[in-house]
């Protein structure tokens, strides 16, 4: 007994010592996810400073935080920044919405999706950008138009990747509710919905970083107020700082937006 009682002891030691192993390890990654971005902005600042890099092009970072600061105080930030969140929030809902939609009857019912596949692969290869002269001669140089331009980027990933998601759930459920006699509701809600969503949601992902891009490009012309604006008349007037005050918010916006969708994706898919 007092032999197997000293293996239970030593087996739980091992045990121990491996599992705070593993918490120094994730630890030091979370350590260096932090650690890296301050050390490039410190260098940044290092060789600004020290005349390596011309300030004319790289203003060192403090330069751009003090400038980030006085635009927050003169409220040109909330103007830029809400404009610009509003159209990709209403474009990504507007693209999103119908490209589920569409991907699961293209998923569901062969007939449908000969007739709308070949649609969509003759106009997804067409960069939404290209059109937004015909986009901005339709619906005007105001937000609809960064609307629609958004919505039709981030329509064609979203409705592949739903397709995919449904062709690719595993037929013993399709047999069984079959078999069952499953109503067309409950098939779609409970078993071509739920069976979707993995790859459904990496279409979601991929259409709210597209989203970002297109809606910078698209308030480089005909706009007059938004984040992209904001990059773009900066960059006409050489005022960098403000440049770059427009390229960190972008990349804060897509760091942020993809980090709730991967918290709503480890939500609703516990198992993955």
């Amino acid at each position: 007994m007092e032999k197997q009682q000293l293996i239970r002891n030593e087996s739980f030691e091992v045990e121990q010592r491996e599992w705070k192993l593993r918490q120094r390890k994730e630890r030091g990654k979370q350590l260096l996810t932090i650690v890296s971005p301050i050390f490039l902005l410190l260098l940044w600042e290092v060789l600004s400073r020290s005349g390596m890099l011309d300030i004319r092009f790289f203003p060192p970072p403090s330069t751009i935080v003090q400038t980030f600061y006085d635009m927050i105080v003169s409220g040109t930030m909330a103007q830029h920044v809400g404009v610009s969140l509003y159209r990709i929030f209403i474009g990504f809902l507007a693209g999103v919405v119908p490209g589920v939609i569409i991907g699961l009857l293209m998923g569901l019912y062969s007939p449908i999706r000969h007739f709308v596949q070949p649609i969509v692969m003759a106009l997804m290869p067409i960069p939404t950008l290209a059109l937004l002269p015909i986009i901005i001669i339709l619906f005007g140089i105001g937000d609809l138009s960064k609307v629609v331009t958004i919505a039709g980027s981030v329509f064609f990933p979203v409705v592949i990747n739903t397709a995919a998601g449904v062709l690719n759930i595993d037929k013993i459920y399709l047999d069984v509710a079959n078999n069952y006699q499953t109503s067309r509701w409950n098939f779609f809600f409970k078993i071509a919905l739920p069976g979707s969503l993995p790859v459904m949601l990496e279409g979601i992902q991929m259409g709210q970083a597209i989203a970002l891009l297109t809606i910078v490009a698209a308030e480089m012309m005909g706009a007059t107020s938004g984040i992209g604006y904001l990059i773009w008349t900066s960059y006409k007037a050489f005022l960098l700082p403000e440049m770059y005050v427009g390229l960190i918010l972008i990349s804060f916006f897509g760091y942020l937006f993809s980090v709730i969708l991967r918290a709503l994706q480890n939500k609703l898919l516990p198992w993955r």
